[in-house]
């Protein structure tokens, strides 16, 4: 199994703090943020690579980052992927990305895709287990708590046995305070539709599209994140899970 961590964003809404630091590397809590979703995979076992998909002006960044976690924390295999992107007007987008990885790295295999600025407050290998036993795409979920908060992410509705019914980005009437999140499982039969995605010229910027997309072409199901998640979007953010997790 490899893991696709998604990074190369350039979060201008952080500005000042990514001008000179890429978002997953700002600390939480005295850690880098990404080291978070690093410790939290860790239990999934039987990942045997892990890309970093950065931009050009991130790359050594992130390098210099997984080398010295390698040296200090954990034998984990690397490789930092620089899509030669250099800022907001030419980046490739997330799924463009997922894609980018896919084609130069040659992967062919099952692949879990996470957002490098996800932080989890719970251990993962629920997720992976899950993932195991269906063989088939799925989508975290996170409980957000309010209509007014889905609002921001996606909309969603499940069958009896969990899988997507119905998916829709930004919803202006949401009717559940269930959204998906930034951590996704494609087993290696469900690349070719990554392919044809990217081949139809759709969208290739926020990863729920490709969702939204698949889901009517093929049993996606979901599973819901326990615990704390934040999407680390803004300074208030970064600074509340500074708060919640430092007291962990």
């Amino acid at each position: 199994m490899k893991v696709i961590i998604l990074a190369a964003g350039y979060a201008t809404r952080l500005y000042p703090l990514t001008l000179t630091q890429p978002k997953p590397l700002l600390a939480v809590a005295g850690q880098p943020m990404i080291e978070y979703v690093l410790d939290n995979f860790a239990p999934i076992g039987g990942i045997d690579r892990i890309y970093v998909v950065t931009n050009a002006k991130f790359a050594g960044h992130f390098q210099k980052w997984s080398d010295h976690y390698r040296a200090t924390k954990a034998k984990l295999n690397f490789t930092i992927v620089n899509d030669g992107s250099t800022d907001d007007t030419n980046k490739l987008g997330a799924i463009g990305d997922i894609d980018f990885v896919l084609r130069t790295q040659k992967v062919d295999d099952d692949v879990i895709v996470v957002a490098g600025d996800n932080l989890f407050s719970e251990k993962l290998e629920g997720f992976g287990e899950f993932c195991r036993q269906k063989k088939a795409p799925v989508l975290a979920l996170y409980d957000v708590g309010n209509l007014e908060e889905i609002k921001k992410y996606n909309s969603i509705s499940l069958d009896g046995e969990g899988r997507i019914q119905f998916f829709e980005e930004k919803p202006k009437n949401p009717t559940s305070t269930l959204t998906g999140i930034a951590l996704y499982y494609y087993p290696k039969s469900s690349l070719p539709l990554i392919r044809q995605y990217m081949a139809e010229k759709s969208n290739p910027d926020q990863p729920g599209r490709l969702v939204q997309w698949m889901y009517p072409r093929t049993p996606f199901y979901t599973w819901k994140v326990p615990g704390i998640w934040y999407d680390i979007g803004s300074k208030e953010t970064l600074e509340e899970a500074n708060r919640i997790f430092a007291r962990r």
